[in-house]
């Protein structure tokens, strides 16, 4: 047989046995739970922010505007380059420390690069735990980001390698169920810790990220690594030992499944410089979605709305209590609407909650751009606000999240982690999380400055970027649903745009004998 990898007889995938055993789905829940580290970080960042005692402390000047310049344009209150780096170093630390990811996941293992990344995080959030001056703070967001930058580079490999291939999406999905937990957990935490007597509830709130740190270092430290690792490192005899447990199947089922890693790992092996593998032609279709899909996944507004909901919710009028109250439901209803993606990603497929979710949040995100607009303006002025606005307000806004939290909050990680053939996986998943962390930096750091100049103009802003997203995916991207993920080329040469870029070492189908 010729050229026939990734397609049988017919254009008919394979169907390699195997199921959810409780082995395999204790290591992916584990392996998961590295999502709590980026999770508890989005949540917390904007509820500490918000704390006057930390403003106090850290940004006296935008302390003065916020708390005691009444005067002050409410679109204007919290615009501040010192206090957006504070949040955004973050992702940018975690964009560089995607690179170095990338050579320890594919050279250590995924299971490795997990527990370095839980490592790191712990020690950022002891140094902002304890942080006497802004230096500290951001020498402890950086650490928390090389931290984040290793953990979302393997976890989803990890898991997408070790899933079988029809539950590959409900288990991959975890990931984000994992960070809606972190985001719920810190906005919980942001909600009593203001209530200190001593005004240093802000160091138990950042000083918290120790806990989902330890939390993904103790399971890194027991996983084992996924099969496709293993055969990487030169193991086979281990290699189809642990394919063999994961899949609960008999040695013999597992032959062909075992055989098409072999053969993807040697073509890894032959591939000296994966990086520069990604520019081939043959390549397009993953490099374009390992960019495009992370970008547009920031340019929704999620973090707009995940990362400042306290901010936001003071700037439209909420008091203090109120707005923490309004950003624990929007945790909430993030962590339940993801709870769809994990029923439904596998049973109803990823172009279809992708397409649902996006039109969802183009509708919701115009509603809050005109409540916002019909209310404060140009201006930023308003005496009171009634009651029911605010309901009004939160309702859309959970609407909006719930939209993102089971198309693009999981889909955007999950289906660029089970395209990519093993020679270029690492490499293709480190532009994925760089191209992440570049915009979701970018995002953090102009938000408030662009809130402050464009007014509620910033919702349409980022509502034509949801409706821009939403084509691309209807024209572009193809069903990836129970398709293995070493087979996941034939999507590719079957595409009515992208099999023209396909180039493949033969034809299409297996020859016949």
């Amino acid at each position: 047989m010729a050229g026939g990898f990734g397609i049988q007889s017919g254009g008919v995938p394979k169907d390699y046995p195997g199921k959810v055993t409780a082995y395999v789905l204790i290591t992916c829940i584990a392996a998961a739970m590295g999502g709590m580290i980026f999770g508890y970080d989005i949540g917390i960042s904007g509820g500490v922010t918000s704390m006057p005692p930390f403003l106090k402390r850290f940004f006296p000047a935008v302390y003065r505007k916020e708390a005691l310049d009444k005067s002050t344009n409410q679109y204007c209150k919290f615009d501040s380059s010192t206090l957006t780096m504070f949040t955004s170093s973050l992702y940018l630390a975690a964009l560089v420390a995607s690179f170095g990811a990338s050579k320890v996941t594919r050279s250590m293992g995924r299971s490795w690069s997990m527990l370095l990344g839980g490592t790191i995080f712990l020690c950022g959030a002891l140094i902002n735990a304890a942080a006497q001056n802004i230096a500290m703070l951001i020498i402890g967001r950086i650490l928390l980001g090389v931290g984040v930058g290793f953990a979302t580079q393997s976890v989803p490999l990890y898991v997408s390698e070790m899933a079988p291939y029809k539950h590959r999406g409900s288990l991959n999905v975890l990931f984000q169920l994992s960070i809606t937990v972190g985001i719920l957990c810190a906005n919980l935490v942001n909600y009593f810790t203001p209530r200190m007597a001593n005004g240093e509830g802000w160091r138990v709130s950042l000083g918290g990220a120790a806990v989902p740190a330890l939390i993904i270092g103790i399971s890194a430290f027991f996983l084992p690594n996924t099969p496709n690792s293993i055969l990487e490192k030169g193991n086979p005899t281990k290699a189809r030992e642990m394919l063999h447990r994961i899949r609960g199947v008999s040695d013999r089922e597992v032959e062909a499944e075992f055989n098409d890693i072999v053969e993807a790992s040697e073509a890894s092996k032959a591939v000296k410089h994966p990086w520069r593998n990604l520019s081939k032609r043959k390549y397009r279709p993953q490099l374009v979605m390992s960019v495009l899909i992370p970008m547009f996944q920031q340019l929704t507004g999620i973090n707009v709305v995940m990362f400042y909901a306290p901010v936001l919710f003071i700037t439209i009028g909420f008091g203090n209590n109120a707005s923490l109250m309004s950003s624990l439901i929007t945790g909430g209803v993030n962590m339940v609407a993801t709870l769809i993606s994990v029923y439904g990603t596998d049973k109803w497929g990823r172009r279809r909650l992708f397409l649902w979710g996006g039109g969802l949040m183009l509708v919701f995100q115009v509603a809050v751009a005109s409540l916002i607009g019909w209310k404060f303006g140009v201006t930023g002025q308003v005496d009171k606000l009634p009651e029911w606005y605010a309901v009004v307000m939160v309702i859309c806004i959970c609407i909006f999240v719930s939209g993102f939290a089971f198309s693009w909050g999981p889909l955007g990680w999950l289906v660029p982690s089970e395209i990519f053939p093993l020679e270029i996986r690492s490499a293709a998943q480190s532009i994925v999380v760089c191209v992440n962390m570049f915009f979701t930096f970018l995002v953090a750091q102009i938000f408030l400055t662009m809130l402050c100049h464009m007014k509620f103009g910033l919702f349409i802003f980022f509502a034509f970027f949801v409706a821009i997203m939403t084509a691309f995916i209807y024209f572009f991207l193809p069903e990836t649903k129970n398709i293995p993920i070493e087979e996941m080329s034939q999507v590719w040469e079957q595409h009515w745009y992208w099999k023209k870029y396909v180039v493949t070492d033969g034809p299409s189908f297996p020859e016949k004998v």
